[in-house]
């Protein structure tokens, strides 16, 4: 049986989605219609089959999280050309692998993508993108920490390599260096996003459900996160 869309938020112009974690957020050339994109458009076909649904923004398959959409074409440019202003608080959680010693910190990095869509981090600013990554501390324990991020800009895997390079990894994240998966996916959820809308200038603030493995263990720390 078909799960059924977890929406956080739903207007005339907006649908925000929970995505899971082991999800495409659109098509690839291996992968059609296994992916949120596909279940948001036949969510609203079902209202109206006139109805069409426009990606702002994605997130890596193995990522859980908030996910917007636009109802029409025109929200969505108006969304893309600026989300690094209107999308003012970008916020995730992550579970990654050992202690670490300072309570917060920005991380940042140059971002290089190779013809076979890997990224990595660059010491030569010249060839890649800068990503600004900020971390705090939550809450550890003696084999992981949970971290809240907050991303400046969006790049491609950011996260990902940023705590990969500080030698941190995410859990779960074997792309990146991580040796550990007790959870059976990627310890990183978009949690939270503040969002300006370009047109009327109202403001949202998206919060979505935190994955239950992470409260299993980090209970104290994603209670703190919340107040």
């Amino acid at each position: 049986m078909k799960k059924k869309l977890d929406i956080i938020h739903e207007d005339k112009e907006l649908l925000v989605i929970n995505k899971p974690s082991k999800l495409l957020t659109i098509s690839t050339e291996k992968e059609k219609y296994h992916t949120l994109f596909y279940e948001a458009s036949s969510y609203i076909k079902k209202q109206n089959p006139r109805n069409k649904i426009f990606i702002v923004h994605r997130l890596d398959k193995d990522t859980s999280g908030i996910v917007v959409f636009a109802k029409n074409e025109s929200l969505k440019q108006a969304l893309q050309i600026n989300w690094d202003k209107l999308a003012s608080v970008r916020e995730y959680l992550a579970i990654v692998e050992g202690v670490i010693k300072e309570k917060e910190g920005t991380i940042k990095n140059y971002l290089k993508e190779t013809k076979t869509l890997q990224v990595f981090d660059t010491k030569n600013p010249k060839e890649g993108k800068l990503a600004i990554t900020n971390y705090q501390v939550l809450e550890t324990n003696k084999v992981y920490s949970l971290l809240k991020i907050n991303i400046k800009t969006g790049r491609k895997n950011q996260i990902r390599v940023a705590l990969s390079s500080i030698g941190h990894p995410i859990v779960g994240d074997k792309k990146y260096q991580s040796q550990k998966n007790p959870y059976g996916r990627l310890a990183l959820h978009a949690s939270k996003l503040k969002l300006i809308h370009p047109k009327t200038n109202q403001e949202y603030l998206f919060l979505s459900k935190i994955p239950k493995e992470f409260e299993r263990d980090f209970k104290n720390g994603i209670e703190r996160y919340f107040k």
